[in-house]
């Protein structure tokens, strides 16, 4: 059954969850039953065709090389198995999907595993699918968009399969990495899924809201898989029947969802009811509006009014940010985006392109770094193609390049990088003659260079034109053709127009005020994408204002919000610490590590170690961790905050180490997956908070046995067990680690979480306290240590 012509179909049914049915025993690994108990895989498959699923999902979600690293399987194996034997057992009733889960394993900036590992993970599977005759492939329950992005790109790379991408969100609408769904959104679109939705995590009732956002920024066919319900820690059982299920069918229908599934907790009945209920509805058509929009991994800009893009990272004419990329000094190019971001800007551009430097291995490593302490959006400044293309492919989100131009070289070289890593780009308005110097001349480069970018299925709305800033001071009628040019552009191309505002006023005196002038000038002229300096005196008002008073800022909010605590005596401030001014609170905010450890260093010349990490360490997590609580900051920028405080620390340890002997600490916890789970990214992250506040963390590792634990426990002297659950039929594990411990070491302290467990099933089992989050757990060490 061919996948594409299923899309003509009203609505496309596919199938529900396969660990539901296959009731794993403990230390079951479910792709090995392709080869192990083919019959047992193959009779679920046949159930869900039966039941009415025109997609069944191979059972090869977790056949990768990172989740099978030591069990002795081999992906590629279990996958062809897993293809092979779905195929035979719906005999063309159905499509057969490769399913590819995620890795377990976190990339950048929140993890350790390169794009190039997962990529590589990943491409070795999406062959072997292929070979064995996959129909189309899946990528599901996504939660970091490197990664689904690492997975889209390998299947789009290395095979003709159609694609479909859902990720899986939590109730805030966002995913655990803090990915909105607008950023999935555009950023899968861009890179070719054939479909977009929203697998797992929750039941339709909380999905649906979400769905209907994900409609507003895709015009891609949407998914639905959604859970059986939320599950019973106690039980395991969700909440939902079938029934209930099927019940919610017409309210995605009228939001346009064409295809339906289920998830964990659902069966072939759940698929029949749906099946039943689909029959009798019609899928709503969704009128989706043209927009222009970016995005990192955590932020979506809305190019629906002026937008600043920060232009400091760049070392044109800045001796000192030059040395920094030579010395590959991070820090201070972060210490710059940081201050723009504070300043107002809503992007930043990057560009490290300077003599004696590789462009191509520098731009991805600045990207990253950059994107440890700021979530805008960037814009990629090269003319070296290898350098984008560097980029581009570790970035998460969508970018823009920074630039094409008229010449026939440059078209054929970078728009292609363009649509194959769905980027908008800016187009240059010269060609192999030069700058034109009249507005018409260079309308028609830009005309043409969008004519070139439609011809490769590059979006009208991700064009974005540069009509170029002369400086005034060779003639009084540059600066009004240029303006000229932004006006055709915006009025009869209707596309975003970019200008480098300051260009205007070289070789000028009181620069300040000719750029302030222009740029006044540009924005009533349709200029929409400023490249300026957020910081220069009176630049970053200048957009506020024009925002406000052309209408953007309905209520003037963003105008009030910016100077509410501004009086015509005190201007506000345009800039924000520099490198060398932060504070060692401010470094581990922002997870800056060099800065961190050398600002520590310079502590220690007038504090003792307890007081660096009383007065200034400790302070510095709990209000990043505050402001994760609070939805200010995410998942990533905790693990930032963390990593910079262990830069600190690592400093602290050496000196003590030097002047004691012996580095010390606050006291022992145990740390654990229980028995029958083999996730840990929670786990994890809660050892690198623990640590962070100066606790000796022992690490078990996952699938633990509860004896295994209460001996360690003993062993060591622990004060504190803290123990991790993902699977509802793991929970039990947990239960019996915590009985052994009351009857062999009591007044040991045990905290538990995870996904599955809430805080009246953690008191039902006799831990002593429910940690929902990674803060929470440090929260709760404090005060078992007295703290």
């Amino acid at each position: 059954m061919d996948f594409r012509s299923l899309l003509i179909n009203e609505f496309v049914i596919l199938d529900g969850g396969m660990g539901t049915m296959l009731h794993l025993k403990s230390g079951e690994i479910p792709e090995q039953l392709n080869l192990t108990d083919p019959e047992r895989v193959a009779a679920i498959h046949r159930a869900y065709a039966e039941a009415g699923s025109q997609i069944v999902y191979a059972n090869t979600f977790g056949a990768n090389a990172v989740k099978m690293r030591g069990t002795g399987l081999d992906p590629a194996e279990c996958v062809r198995a897993g293809v092979l034997l779905a195929k035979e057992a719906v005999g063309g009733r159905a499509a057969v999907a490769l399913d590819l889960g995620p890795t377990g394993q976190m990339l950048p900036p929140a993890g350790s595993m390169t794009f190039d590992e997962a990529y590589a993970c990943y491409r070795e599977v999406c062959i072997a699918g292929a070979e064995a005759g996959a129909d189309l492939i899946v990528i599901e329950t996504m939660s970091d968009l490197l990664e689904i992005k690492a997975a889209l790109l390998a299947a789009k790379e290395n095979t003709d399969l159609p694609v479909i991408c859902t990720m899986t969100f939590t109730e805030n609408g966002r995913t655990f990495t803090g990915c909105p769904i607008s950023a999935a959104a555009i950023t899968l679109e861009g890179l070719g899924a054939d479909a977009v939705g929203i697998n797992c995590s929750l039941g339709p009732r909380e999905i649906l809201p979400m769905m209907q956002e994900l409609g507003r920024w895709t015009a891609l066919p949407l998914v639905m898989k959604a859970n059986a319900g939320l599950p019973d820690p106690v039980t395991g059982d969700y909440d939902l029947t079938a029934e209930a299920f099927a019940e919610f069918a017409a309210a995605y229908a009228d939001c346009g969802v064409q295809f339906f599934g289920g998830c964990c907790g659902t069966t072939p009945d759940f698929i029949r009811a749906m099946c039943e209920k689909l029959s009798t509805l019609h899928r709503a058509r969704r009128l989706s509006k043209p927009f222009s929009a970016v995005c990192s991994g955590t932020r979506t800009v809305l190019l629906d009014m002026p937008r600043i893009i920060g232009e400091r990272i760049n070392p044109t004419g800045k001796k000192r940010m030059k040395q920094a990329l030579l010395d590959q000094d991070f820090d201070y190019l972060c210490a710059e985006a940081l201050a723009q971001t504070e300043s107002g800007a809503d992007l930043l551009d990057v560009n490290v392109g300077t003599p004696g430097i590789d462009e191509a291995a520098l731009l991805p490593r600045a990207v990253q770094t950059i994107l440890e302490v700021t979530d805008l959006p960037l814009q990629l400044d090269s003319s070296d193609p290898a350098a984008l293309e560097a980029a581009l492919r570790i970035y998460p989100g969508k970018p823009i390049i920074n630039s094409v131009n008229g010449k026939a070289e440059s078209l054929e070289t970078i728009l292609p990088l363009v649509k194959h890593y769905g980027a908008a780009v800016v187009g240059l308005t010269l060609d192999e003659n030069g700058i034109p110097t009249k507005a018409d001349d260079r309308f028609a480069i830009g005309r043409r260079i969008l004519n070139h970018a439609l011809a490769l299925g590059i979006r009208k709305e991700d064009v974005y034109l540069d009509c170029l800033t002369l400086t005034v001071s060779t003639g009084a009628e540059v600066a009004q053709e240029t303006l000229n040019a932004v006006r055709r552009v915006r009025t009869e191309l209707g596309l975003q127009t970019v200008l480098g505002v300051s260009n205007v006023s070289f070789g000028l005196p009181n620069r300040p005020l000719i750029n302030r002038s222009f740029l006044n000038m540009a924005l009533q002229c349709g200029l929409t994408l400023p490249i300026m300096n957020p910081m220069a005196e009176g630049m970053t008002d200048t957009v506020r204002a024009f925002r406000m008073l052309a209408g953007y800022d309905e209520n003037c909010a963003a105008f009030i919000e910016a100077y509410r605590d501004v009086t015509a005596a005190a201007p506000a401030p345009q800039s924000a610490p520099k490198s060398g001014a932060l504070s060692l609170q401010e470094a581990v905010a922002h997870g800056m590590r060099q800065d961190a450890a050398r600002l520590t260093q310079e502590a220690l010349a007038q504090k003792e170690p307890l007081q660096i990490v009383n007065e200034m360490l400790i302070p510095a997590l709990d209000a990043v961790g505050a402001d994760y609580e609070s939805g200010k900051v995410f998942l990533p920028q905790l693990i930032q905050a963390a990593t910079a405080a262990q830069s600190a620390f690592s400093v602290l340890k050496a000196h003590m180490a030097s002047a004691e002997g012996e580095s010390g600490g606050k006291g022992k916890i145990i740390i654990a997956t229980v028995q029958g789970d083999v996730h840990d990214i929670g786990k994890n992250i809660v050892k690198l908070l623990l640590e962070n506040y100066g606790y000796d963390v022992i690490d078990l590792g996952k699938d633990v046995p509860p004896q295994t634990i209460v001996d360690a426990a003993i062993a060591n002297g622990v004060q504190l067990v803290g123990l991790s659950a993902l699977m509802t039929t793991t929970v039990g594990a947990m239960e019996e680690t915590i009985k052994l411990l009351h009857a062999q070491y009591p007044g040991c302290k045990t905290v538990v979480g995870g996904a599955v467990l809430t805080e009246d099933y953690a008191q039902k089992i006799g831990a002593d306290f429910y940690a929902k989050d990674a803060k929470a757990s440090v929260d709760f060490a404090k005060t078992v240590f007295g703290e």
